[in-house]
Parts: structure tokens; sequence; C-alpha cells
């Protein structure tokens, strides 16, 4: 059991030295480039030595850019030093990184490659910022001011460690006192800071070990998600870590396929769009090649035998699977809700998905299936050292998730009433998320207590339930469902659509309306009245979404 974040790295050195811990190419060379266990805790020492030099250590340092090996020593480094670290989402806009660095109180910033030119765009927006720490610096930062690259700040650590200097190898750790701030990139429309201590992290990396039992140091992962979110990093990077894996960093969304077939993962930690992205694809194959009707009876014949213990999927679906590389063993999949269709489908083809539940506030992970323990239309059940229960309002079947459990944060950054909003008076944090626990202790999540719609009425629709109805037409590829005022200033459920291209190629604007009407009509039969829909609008462009693909509801209009 991990103890803390320094505990992790010292241990998992000892145990696994030599062993790549990563995997990534060369942006120059396009060569795969190993990491290595023991050089992690190198780099991790060094890094954090040569923060104590800086008058670093203790302080809040902020990173940010692409996934790599660097990134994620930084995170330790700081941690580890008594330190609160910073993880920000590459893709916000300038004045939002101004923001957070300024909002954030950080003295320094570690950034990757991609980020070289904005940090030198800004520095002169954050005077609070002592130390730009690019990790490949651009031939502009020689002799820049406050400029100081990784490999000066790793032999200043180096020279400080021949010293004797072990202020940072020594320190005693505060376990309690917060350590990782992360800005939320919500579908709310507002960024709250969220505090985490060692303790917290602590306890969700080990629960997720406990409950992802299926990986093991003989696992390879394959590292697609952005780095800074809290999902990412607990499942795979800081249990990856301590179970021993080898993660390949895959470099860009374009080259998940090629790095699929080449890397051959044994899991994958994916959001929902992704799992989306290539199920569209594999079936879009199916179609194009003309064995639709074959390969469903194939799943038909496969799924019979498997009652009877016989597996074939492996020689019905080799092709199939030989998109992920033939060797994938499972897909972790959470950040929103997925279609049952596709895990039933998955499973059939011999790609088990273990669908889980987490939040930011948890450290995230709250609930997942395993590989021995699932239930079709849930969450799982809560992860080893988590409690889950329902805040029934009287009459209802369905409230309020709320969770304790170590791994909850310590409270919202600088925000004292906004703490105080989320947590019961006996401590339970309150999700913002309905649903409700079966009898044998499986979450399932039905909806978001801010998205609820109600309707005139006076009926409470979750839009959720409607989109999952939505869901498997072909012709759309996102959906969300609201309530809009109708003629007579009725609320009423109206569907917002964005079509998919390569399915509504060659229809004229009216034809597409008319035939995703028909299908919403189709849909509604299976529907009692009050949750029937009622409005079709068709949209011409996609919608925003956050950095983990989620559609960003407010910005709906």
């Amino acid at each position: 059991m991990v103890t803390d974040l320094r505990h992790l790295i010292v241990t998992s050195a000892a145990l696994y030295g030599d062993k790549p811990r990563y995997i990534f190419k060369d942006k120059k060379t396009r060569k795969d480039v190993s990491f290595s266990f023991n050089d992690f805790l190198r780099e991790m020492n060094g890094a954090g030595t040569a923060f104590s030099a800086l008058d670093l250590m203790g302080k809040t340092i902020a990173v940010i850019g692409d996934t790599h090996p660097l990134y994620v020593v930084t995170y330790f480094a700081v941690v580890n030093g008594n330190g609160i670290i910073v993880p920000l989402d590459k893709e916000i806009n300038d004045d939002e990184l101004v923001n957070f660095l300024i909002r954030s109180h950080a003295e320094a910033v570690v950034y990757t490659e991609s980020q070289n030119a904005r940090m030198a765009a800004i520095a002169d927006r954050v005077d609070g910022i002592r130390y730009f720490i690019p990790i490949t610096p651009a031939d502009s930062d020689e002799g820049r001011d406050r400029v100081l690259s990784w490999e000066a700040l790793q032999k200043m650590g180096e020279e400080e460690l021949a010293k004797g200097n072990r202020t940072y190898l020594d320190l005693t750790l505060d376990l309690e006192k917060p350590c990782a701030l992360l800005f939320t990139s919500g579908t709310t429309g507002t960024s709250k800071g969220i505090l985490l201590s060692q303790n917290n992290l602590a306890a969700a990396t080990n629960s997720s070990c406990l409950s992802m039992h299926h990986i093991s140091d003989e696992t390879r992962l394959l590292s697609v998600l952005p780095i800074n979110h809290t999902y990412e990093m607990t499942c795979g990077h800081l249990a990856a870590t301590n179970k021993g894996c080898t993660t390949y960093i895959n470099d860009s969304i374009k080259y998940v396929t090629k790095n699929l077939a080449s890397f051959k993962p044994t899991a994958i930690l994916f959001v929902p769009l992704f799992v989306e992205t290539l199920y569209k694809r594999i079936w879009d194959n199916i179609e194009k090649k003309g064995i639709t009707k074959k390969v469903k009876k194939a799943m038909k014949i496969s799924n019979f035998l498997r009652h009877f213990g016989i597996d074939l999927r492996k020689k019905f679906f080799g092709e199939i699977l030989s998109v992920f590389g033939g060797e994938l063993e499972s897909i972790v999949c959470g950040g929103a809700p997925l279609d049952q269709r596709l895990i039933d489908d998955f499973d059939a083809f011999g790609v088990p998905i273990l669908n889980g539940y987490g939040i930011t506030e948890c450290a995230p992970l709250v609930a997942v299936n395993r590989l021995d323990k699932r239930r079709a239309g849930t969450v799982g059940t809560p992860v080893e050292r988590c409690e889950v229960k329902v805040d029934l309002d009287e009459g209802q079947d369905t409230g309020e998730i709320l969770v304790k459990g170590g791994n909850v944060m310590l409270g919202y950054f600088e925000d004292p009433d906004a703490t105080a909003e989320v947590f019961t008076e006996d401590g339970w944090f309150k999700t913002g998320d309905v649903g409700f626990v079966d009898k044998d202790g499986f979450v399932h999540i039905t909806g978001r207590k801010k998205n609820i719609i109600i309707l005139s009425n006076g009926k409470n629709i979750y839009p959720e339930e409607i989109e999952q109805y939505l869901a498997p037409i072909a012709m759309i590829k996102e959906c969300v469902v609201v309530g809009r005022k109708n003629a007579v200033g009725e609320i009423v459920i109206t569907a917002l659509i964005y079509p998919d291209e390569e399915k509504t190629e060659g229809m004229t604007a009216e034809a597409i309306y008319n035939t995703l009407k028909d299908e919403v009509n189709e849909i509604n039969k299976e529907l009692p009245v009050f949750k029937q829909i009622h409005e079709v609008e068709v949209r011409e462009t996609e919608f925003e979404k956050t950095t983990t693909k989620k559609i960003k509801r407010y910005k709906v209009q």
C-alpha cells in the first residue's frame, strides 16, 4: 500500500529498476525513447533538490503541456517537497492561463516544448513567476530573463546533492496539507480550484490499484488522455507506477490507431468520445466490406458459446481486435455516460469495457466495474475504502450521490463558502450527480442535479436519460436535450442534434430534419408521455467541449 507519493517512487524504483516506466517518441528522430523507474527517481530527486536551492521547495509550481515523463516528474518533485503542484490545461487560452498562474500564487512554471512560444508571450503579464522552466527550451530562450532550462535545473540539483545537500531528501512530508491545486474545466461554466492532499492522492492511488486488480507489472498502457486531468493522472500515472506498468505515450490523436498497432497495449484509459469514435470506425469498416450480417451472426453465436465456457472471440473477431494491436484486455472508461450498447458490442468482440464514475473532488475514482464484478447499466461498485450513499427525498427512488473517504478533497481553494455548500454536516461530499445504489451495491447514475429540466407540469426530467435513447441513431453525431418554451410558453423537451456529416452526405437540410424527426417519433413510442421529445433542432456546428470531450452544457443556447 502507498503511504505517500515519495514512498511510491522510491519503492517502485527499488522493485522495477531499469524497466521502462515510459516509452515516448523523440520529436526530432521519431524514435522510441525509454525512461526507466530509476530515471524517474533520479530526476525527481535532482529537481526537488534544485527547487530547494532556488527557494522553491514548499512553494506553488505550475506545470503545463503535453504528456511527457518530465511532466510527471515535476508533479512528484513538487508534492514531495511539501509544495503545491498546479497542473494546467494546455487548451486554455492565454488570458485563462495568466489568470490561473496569478490566482494560484505560482512562483514557477514547468512546461513542455509546445508551450515555449506562449510562455515567452505571457511572461510580462505574470510578475509573480520567478522561474520559467522549459523541458525542451527554444533557441530564443537563450539569455532570457527568468528562464531556467530543465537541463540546467537538473545540473544544479546534481551539484547540490554532490555537496551533501539533503534538504529535499530528508524532508518530513506533511500529508494533510494541500499538495495539488486542480482548476476544473467543467461543463457548468464555473472554474473552481480543488485542493487535494498527499493523503487524498495516496488513498486514490491505493483504491485505483485495488479496484483495477487486472493491472499488473506486465500491463502495457497507452496514454491518450490529457495529463492535467485527475482521471489520467491518478489511474494512468500514480496507480500505474505503483503497479510497475510500462506506459507508451501517444504523441498525437492522429497517431492513436498507428500506436495501438505498434505498441500493442493490454489496457487503455478512455473517455466515452474515444470509445464512440473507435466504435463507429469499426462498424463503418464492417459495412464497407459488406459483412455486417455475417459479423452480427458471429456475435450471436460467440455470445451463445460463451455461456458454455467456449470463448472463440479471438478467432471470430481477430481482424477487429487487430485495430487495438491484438492484445488489448480491457478499456477503463469514465468521465461521462457511455451507451450500454457500445459496452456490449466491445465485449462481444473480446474487449471488456470497465465503465466507472469519478469526480475531480474525489481524486477522482468513486466507483468502477471490475472484470469479475460487472453489471450492465451501472458504473460499478464503490472503490475500496470509499463509501457511497444516496440522499433520497421522501417518495423518490433516486437522489443525490454522496461520497465519504480518504480520497475526498480538502475543499475549494480560497472559497470556504463553496466548500461548506458541498459537504453535509456529518462530512459527506455532495457530488451533484443523481442516481441510486441497487441491492447489490452497484451505483446507477441517472443525471446531474444542475441539468435537471422542470416541465410546466412540475415533472423533473434528467436530460442524460433521454440522450441515451438518442445515442444509437446512426445519423446523430452529438446531441443535447434541453427544456425550451414552446409557442404557448410551456417548457417542453427539445433535442438539439448535430448530425453525422458522413451519414447525411448529399441530403438536404429538410430531408435531414424529417428523417431525424421520424427517428425521434419512433423513440417517443418507448417513452412515457411526460418524457417524450416534442421538438427537434438541427445544428450546423459541433457543440463546444471541454478537453475531456464533454459538451459544455452552459454554452448551449
